[in-house]
C-alpha cells in the first residue's frame, strides 16, 4: 500500500466516502439533456422556456416531463411515453461521449487513489448510468444509486442514505459533491457534509453548504475541511 493511501478512512480525518452527482457535477451532460428535452418540446409544437429549464435540472424523470408539459400548456400529456422518447433520444446523445467538468476527473482519481471509497449518486436511470461509465469508469465507484433505483428521488435524501448504507459508511462522515438545487436539497437532508458546484444555474447561498466554481484544484484537505467545518456548525 502506498503512502499516500489511507488504510482506514473511518479513523482519519478525510471522509469515509465521497459521494458524486454526475450530470453537470463529474460530466458536462447538462447540454445533451437540453438539446433532447428542446426536440421533444418541438415534437410537441412547442418550446420550452428557459425557466421551465432551470426548474427541471437535477430533477428525476417524472417530475422533469411534468415540468415540460406545464410549460408547453399541454398537461394532459403521458409522462411516460415522453420520457421513453427523451430515454431514447438521450442515450443516442450520451453514446457520442461526455466530457468531464473542470477539475472532476483529477478530484475523483485523488480520493480513489487515497483508498476512499466512492459512490455515485445520480436521478440519471441506469440504462443512461450505464453508457455514462464507458467515460466515467465502472472501477472508479465503490457502488452506483440509479435514479430509477430509489423509492423516493432528489430531492428526497433517501439516493445518499442508500449510498452510505451501500458503503457501509455513517452518512455524517460522507462528502456529497452536486450542482443542482434539487441534489444540494438531497444531499443535506441526508446529513452529509455538502459541496455545490454551480454547473448550468447558480445556487443560492445555503447553510451547511459551501460552494466553488468548480472542482479545480481542490484536493482532500479541502474535502477534510468541509466535514471540520460541519461538526463545528452542529456542535
Amino acid at each position: 500500500m502506498s503512502a499516500t493511501t489511507l488504510e482506514d478512512p473511518l479513523s482519519s480525518h478525510h471522509p469515509a466516502a465521497v459521494l458524486f452527482d454526475m450530470d453537470g457535477t463529474l460530466v458536462d451532460s447538462e447540454k445533451l439533456w437540453d438539446v433532447a428535452l428542446q426536440e421533444l418540446a418541438q415534437e410537441y409544437g412547442g418550446e420550452l422556456s428557459e425557466d421551465a429549464r432551470r426548474s427541471i435540472v437535477g430533477t428525476a424523470m417524472a417530475e422533469s416531463m411534468r415540468i415540460l408539459h406545464d410549460d408547453l400548456g399541454q398537461p394532459e400529456r403521458d409522462p411516460e411515453i415522453s420520457a421513453a422518447w427523451i430515454n431514447a433520444r438521450i442515450l443516442e446523445l450520451f453514446r457520442t461521449g461526455l466530457p468531464w467538468r473542470p477539475g472532476a476527473f483529477e478530484l475523483l482519481r485523488a480520493v480513489r487513489a487515497a483508498g476512499i471509497p466512492t459512490a455515485l449518486v445520480t436521478s440519471s436511470p441506469r440504462a443512461l448510468v450505464e453508457i455514462a461509465l464507458d467515460t466515467l469508469g465502472r472501477d472508479n465507484f465503490d457502488t452506483v444509486v440509479a435514479g430509477d433505483e430509489v423509492v423516493a428521488a432528489k430531492p428526497h435524501p433517501e439516493p445518499y442514505l442508500t449510498a452510505a448504507r451501500l458503503l457501509g459508511v455513517p452518512i455524517e462522515r460522507c462528502v456529497a459533491i452536486e450542482d443542482s438545487a434539487t441534489g444540494v436539497a438531497s444531499a443535506l437532508a441526508s446529513g452529509a457534509a455538502v459541496l455545490a458546484v454551480p454547473a448550468e444555474v447558480a445556487l443560492a447561498s445555503a447553510v451547511g453548504v459551501r460552494q466553488t466554481e468548480s472542482l479545480t484544484g481542490l484536493d482532500l484537505e479541502f474535502l477534510a475541511a468541509l466535514l471540520a467545518d460541519r461538526a463545528a456548525a452542529t456542535g
